[in-house]
């Protein structure tokens, strides 16, 4: 059916229709369905499909139905978790999980009937597919590259023909232009005169992970100055979340843990014929962020597939500091002397394919000899340049292996190892906790608080956000009633994180209150900003507030703002 028409449906599933699929559900179930779970306690644990997970960082309660990565913050309920890794919208995942459950849900419209799935980009993919047989031109070109049948019907290779025949199929299939429009497969001109955006050229159906068919990319034969387009961006269609092949990739990626990544529809297709099986393809864009959750899946390593023209060179130096930063593992392989991997198979290559692709150039590596490669280093103004530019993007890596490819680059820049002085990588401070708990009793209140608000009081009674050396930002949220932020729910769902009873809490915040006014009093003391009045009062004041906590008493939080 087109966009238009399934959103239409979608969005009026009965309200109570959701919340009694809601109520059936389990998280566990859902998730399980998408990754390996293994018992962790009262919980489960998964490597996190959200980022290139190293180890079991994905959570999942089943006692509080929620899952959280401890790494990337990904979390929520079943139905975000469908949303995230299916990369789709709320209705449509309610769908996936109504069938997955073997739930009838039921639907709300102004006629109150169930609309039929039209699918107008199905029904279009096969008009494009059957006019390929009646169009010798198209044919042949495909012949001439070297696709068989078999690649022809495994990745539905089709033709678009001219313009007012692909309006026509439209109309007889009564899709209305709206929904043609929505679906990206017309457009409108200047004059207002409705048009279809694919218009002789040879046509290939691009696919979500999921296996929907969400648009086309088209291949003109007819000399038309733009050789390549795709479906406009729209609700369905985003390039920058989509690698073409990867419906059919995805199996061989996770298995094998390896994803070749290239550069055009004919190069998947063509790899995919020799057995190649996991080469995917971005869709005339550059390898981005928003790539990396789904070539990520199943923390395969990467091998970037690239022309070795200047252009290919680039987007390969560009994509591989995006991975290498993200501690993705692979490398690189360009391809030279007029020769890309769709020529090498049709020139029977194979295995000299099979050995570029399992030696790669390391992605660091590659980047050192790319920024070297930039410079003459026979001069030393360019030769310091290059070496600035090599320090800034180790920067930007895990020190240690950073600090391991000093020596390389020592040698590469024909400079002194003690020359390249890298420092300490400061991350950016996304939350407090970022780099592992620091402080387990701030956590611990924090998460008391969280579980039973009603002793909030006590603690806002003694101890102010700004006592906090390192939670401050989480007490701060739970404060502010963001209870379902990422970092606390993170908190729910670690077992060693205790949650005190009354008497704990009070237990448990003396020796902190402690802590604080023992810092405070040797701030006071060293201070050469006071004069001595204000100082005595504040020394006196201090150590009257421990004498107290050392009873055992909770004393009322005072600022101590002015000093």
């Amino acid at each position: 059916m087109s966009q238009a028409a399934w959103s239409i449906i979608l969005l009026m599933i009965d309200q109570s229709s959701i919340e009694t699929l809601k109520q059936r559900i389990d998280i566990v179930d859902i998730i399980g369905s998408y990754l390996e779970l293994k018992r962790s306690g009262a919980n489960f644990k998964a490597v996190c499909p959200f980022h290139n997970d190293t180890t079991p960082s994905l959570h999942v309660s089943p006692s509080k139905q929620i899952y959280h990565c401890f790494a990337c913050g990904a979390g929520g309920d079943a139905i975000k978790f469908v949303m995230e890794y299916e990369k789709i919208n709320y209705p449509e995942a309610i769908e996936k999980i109504a069938l997955m459950n073997n739930f009838a849900l039921t639907y709300t419209t102004s006629t109150n009937e169930k609309k039929p799935d039209k699918k107008l980009l199905e029904q279009l993919n096969l008009f494009f597919t059957q006019n390929l047989d009646k169009t010798p031109q198209a044919s042949s070109y495909l012949s001439q590259r070297g696709i068989g049948q078999s690649s022809i019907q495994k990745f539905e290779i089709g033709y678009a023909p001219a313009s007012y025949a692909t309006l026509n199929f439209l109309k007889q299939r009564a899709f209305t232009s709206k929904e043609a429009i929505e679906a990206g497969v017309t457009g409108v001109n200047e004059n207002g005169s409705e048009y279809a955006r694919f218009i002789e050229r040879i046509t290939f159906p691009i696919y979500s992970p999921s296996g929907r068919i969400v648009g086309f990319g088209g291949r003109t034969i007819t000399n038309h100055p733009s050789k390549y387009i795709n479906s406009p961006q729209s609700k369905i269609f985003n390039k920058s979340r989509l690698l073409y092949g990867y419906h059919l990739a995805r199996e061989s990626i996770m298995r094998g843990k390896k994803i070749i990544v290239c550069e055009g529809y004919l190069d998947v297709i063509m790899l995919h014929q020799a057995g190649f099986n996991e080469a995917v393809a971005t869709l005339g864009t550059a390898l981005t962020n928003e790539h990396l959750p789904l070539i990520t899946r199943g923390e395969p390593k990467v091998v970037l597939s690239y022309d070795g023209d200047n252009a290919g060179v680039e987007a390969a130096f560009k994509a591989a500091k995006l991975l290498s930063s993200h501690n993705i593992e692979g490398g690189v392989v360009l391809f030279g002397d007029g020769m890309d991997p769709a020529d090498m198979v049709q020139k029977g290559m194979a295995d000299e394919l099979n050995a570029l692709y399992n030696s790669p150039k390391e992605f660091i590596e590659f980047c050192l000899e790319h920024i070297a490669g930039k410079y003459n280093l026979k001069n030393a103004h360019e030769k310091q340049k290059a070496l600035e530019e090599a320090i800034a993007y180790l920067r930007t890596l895990q020190n240690t292996l950073a600090q391991s490819y000093i020596g390389m680059l020592s040698s590469m820049l024909n400079i002194k190892s003690n020359l390249i002085v890298l420092g300490t990588k400061k991350p950016l401070r996304q939350n407090s906790a970022a780099n592992g708990f620091e402080d387990m009793l701030e956590l611990s209140i924090i998460k008391t608080l969280l579980v039973q608000p009603f002793l909030i009081d006590i603690v806002l009674d003694t101890i102010d956000v700004s006592m906090f050396k390192v939670h401050m930002e989480e007490l701060s949220l739970l404060l502010e009633g963001e209870k379902e932020h990422p970092f606390l729910r993170k908190l729910l769902l670690l077992d060693e994180i205790k949650v005190y009873e009354e008497s704990e809490l009070i237990g448990a915040m003396i020796p902190f209150l402690y802590a604080f006014y023992e810092e405070k009093l040797e701030k006071v003391k060293r201070s050469a900003q006071l004069d001595f009045k204000k100082k005595s009062f504040l020394l006196r004041k201090i150590r009257d507030i421990i004498t107290r906590l050392k009873k055992g008493e909770l004393v009322p939080y005072e600022s101590f703002s002015a000093f």
